[in-house]
């Protein structure tokens, strides 16, 4: 069973950094594709970052390129996401998730975490 568990959400003032990590399990993390994704309240959920299996390759949401940051340690089968520059816009909760290919996309994973929830106050 695969297991996706998001942490380090907060509450945070804009200007500030914040660090999401994801940790997996149950599944080949190091064959795996992985993304991050975040829902505020009252809209859809959204693509924020993505990284292949190697974590050669990212691609990030316009909103976010240049602030934050998605990495992957696998070895620790675990998936961050370097936050800086925080806005009040960027309030919403984070989702980590994983896909069967080795190759990054903006949308069809497979596997999906509980998220993170992350309040950037203005």
């Amino acid at each position: 069973q695969v297991q996706l568990v998001e942490s380090g959400g907060g509450l945070v003032q804009a200007g500030d950094s914040l660090r999401l990590s994801c940790a997996a399990s149950g599944h080949t993390f190091s064959s795996s594709a992985m993304g991050w994704f975040r829902q505020a309240p009252g809209q859809e959920r959204e693509f924020v970052a993505a990284i292949n299996w190697r974590g050669g390759f990212t691609y990030y949401t316009d909103s976010v390129k240049g602030r934050f940051t998605i990495s992957r340690d696998n070895v620790k089968n675990t998936l961050y996401l370097q936050m800086t520059s925080l806005k009040p816009e960027d309030t919403a909760i984070y989702y980590c998730a994983a896909r069967r290919s080795p190759n990054y996309s903006i949308s069809n994973y497979d596997y999906w975490g509980q998220g993170t929830q992350v309040t950037v106050s203005s």
